[in-house]
């Protein structure tokens, strides 16, 4: 039996960059879920207990932030790590991210290459 794919969510809503991210993902050997919106990928953070999240901040209906943190200071969901993916890269929206609970905090435009690797440094490889 063939250990199961780890699971990323991507939460992000620009239509463009959740296609791209999920088909590099996917091409990488994992499974890829999405959500467009912060509540949906709360939701989803929740009820399929992803490997890992790749979270913009700039979000719809809840901004990363809270959704940062609203996992982060839940004992059930912790463990989960959370990569930050945004346009801001201001030291101030950084700092909070990390402060929130993010365990990484990569700008877009964004190197796959290097986002794989880092995700593949945390969950090992897929």
């Amino acid at each position: 039996m063939s250990n199961p794919k780890p699971r990323i969510l991507i939460v992000d809503d620009e239509p463009d960059l959740l296609a791209v991210l999920h088909f590099g993902l996917e091409a990488e050997g994992f499974e890829v879920v999405e959500a467009s919106d912060g509540e949906r990928g709360l939701e989803m953070a929740r009820s399929c207990q992803p490997a890992l999240i790749v979270l913009d901040l700039m979000l719809p209906r809840l901004d990363g932030y809270k959704v940062c943190r609203a996992l982060k200071f839940d004992e059930r969901y912790r463990q989960i790590p959370i990569f930050i993916l945004s346009a801001r890269s201001g030291e101030t929206d950084r700092r909070l991210a990390l402060d929130l609970g993010a365990d990484a905090y990569m700008t877009k435009p964004y190197d796959m290459k290097d986002l794989v690797a880092r995700i593949r440094a945390r969950l090992g490889p897929a």
